[in-house]
């Protein structure tokens, strides 16, 4: 078999002209690892809704219902950056719950990938940062919870802290939260994850490489979890719009080849999910998230999965 993607035709939702936010990225995505012939658009696993009693192992009930009826306060909508519409919430449910799949498709096969997901600022009872529902912490409650996994790693190199999931999961001991971000950047006030390593501004390739492989041959040993959560943010991008970092395309591309090797060489089964990215160039945006299911399928053939 290959290396399961999983995908929906509700990921790309319209929103108002000009909006910041590159909600077609997920769908360029679709078209560019069709046309690499990395997969075929029949060969996408669709997801199903996650339930709402599922979402609230991490978000309170009343949020949850409120964002899914469509009651958010102008103020609530303005923390998120997004506006409201049926559209995008069923968009977000549907992406929690390939989130989800994913993550059963990488404990069942030993790798999988989702071409969304890693929306790491939404908190347990508002959104923030363009994130709804964190489907990082979703994943890791309910498998935990389920008796999945005795223990899950969320490894977060999106240029942004991940402060949503690191207070969704602060007391949760077997849901270990490790964010490597720029230090000067969104959310101005930082949450604390089990293992912070905030990064000075315009750190290339070889310093940040280092710093990749430095911490999964310390911790992976340390924690020896059953599931990996990589969360691939392309905002460390050098031409990155949000982001501080100066990573090329070549740095990006041996990030996520090193995460995968890490975990895989360890028998650690790992799910990818795209994090950030910003770029008014929408289709080379989505060739720069690419590089986690292009690295992906190297290594499923490398690891001999399948």
């Amino acid at each position: 078999m290959s290396l399961p993607l999983v995908y929906h035709d509700d990921y790309s939702p319209p929103l108002p002209p000009g909006h910041r936010f590159p909600m077609e990225k997920f769908r360029l995505l679709r078209d560019h690892l069709v046309a690499l012939g990395l997969t075929t658009d029949e060969a996408l696993l669709r997801p199903e809704l996650c339930s709402q009693d599922i979402l609230a192992l991490a978000h309170a009930p009343d949020y949850v219902t409120r964002y899914c009826s469509g009651e958010m306060s102008r103020d609530e909508l303005r923390r998120l950056g997004l506006p409201w519409s049926p559209e995008l919430a069923q968009r977000t449910v549907r992406a929690v719950g390939g989130s989800l799949l994913a993550a059963e498709q990488a404990l069942q096969h030993g790798l999988a990938c989702h071409l969304a997901g890693g929306t790491h600022h939404a908190h347990h009872d508002h959104a923030s940062g363009f994130c709804i529902f964190n489907d990082l912490a979703v994943i890791a409650l309910y498998l935990l919870e389920s008796g999945r996994v005795g223990r899950v790693l969320i490894f977060d190199c999106d240029v942004h802290q991940g402060d949503g999931t690191a207070r969704i999961l602060e007391n949760v001991a077997d849901a270990v939260t490790v964010s490597l971000h720029c230090e000067k950047n969104f959310p101005t006030r930082k949450a604390h994850s089990d293992w912070d390593i905030p990064l000075p501004p315009g750190m290339g390739d070889e310093a940040y490489l280092k710093v990749v492989h430095d911490t999964l041959n310390y911790l992976l040993p340390i924690y020896q979890p059953d599931l990996v959560l990589y969360d691939a943010g392309v905002d460390v991008h050098r031409d990155d719009a949000l982001g501080l970092l100066s990573l090329t395309d070549a740095g990006l591309a041996a990030r996520d080849s090193a995460v995968l090797d890490h975990c895989l060489g360890r028998d650690i089964p790992v799910v990818g999910l795209i994090g950030g990215g910003y770029d008014k160039d929408r289709a080379l945006l989505a060739r720069r998230h690419a590089t986690l299911h292009v690295s992906a399928h190297s290594a499923w053939q490398r690891h001999g999965l399948g």
